[in-house]
């Protein structure tokens, strides 16, 4: 496993636009535009929203942000370059978001991804989310928008 470093990022920076942008690209193929509900970058630098970069030698590679809600914290805009993926950056990105929720009071830690991210499916229930139903927003949406969507939880 490699060692990242985890670092807050506090504005969009070029790396951050870049890691995003690499993260739209491919949730673009398999997804309509209105079954894609991430936040948008502004959204991500707000105050209820706390956003991190995973460094691998110098180099941004992942990224992940925590947003807070009434109840619950969901994770926002998880990300890893396939050529990291399986080398432990994802989950220390998780590691530390999972911490910031418990530092801020939140209990439940939940997620919204696609059908098709299968990588990103393992990931979650291999560190111990669970299926739920839709949440938030996304339960008031209409069934096309997040038919392909899954949804996930897990205690902190």
């Amino acid at each position: 496993m490699d060692i990242a470093t985890i670092e807050r990022a506090h504005a969009p920076t070029p790396e951050v636009v870049e890691l995003l942008t690499e993260l739209d690209a491919a949730l673009a193929g398999p997804y309509s535009a209105d079954q894609r509900h991430a936040l948008s970058i502004e959204k991500l630098f707000q105050p209820d929203v706390r956003f991190f970069l995973a460094r691998l030698d110098g180099r941004a590679v992942a990224c992940g942000g925590v947003a807070f809600y009434d109840g619950y914290a969901e994770l926002k805009r998880m990300y890893a370059k396939p050529a990291v993926r399986r080398r432990g950056v994802a989950k220390a990105v998780l590691h530390r978001l999972e911490a910031e929720a418990r530092d801020a009071g939140a209990t439940l830690l939940r997620i919204e991804t696609g059908l098709y991210q299968e990588e990103a499916l393992r990931f979650y229930e291999g560190a111990g989310f669970r299926r739920c139903g839709a949440f938030g927003p996304y339960a008031d949406m209409p069934p096309h928008a997040i038919e392909t969507s899954l949804f996930y939880e897990k205690a902190v």
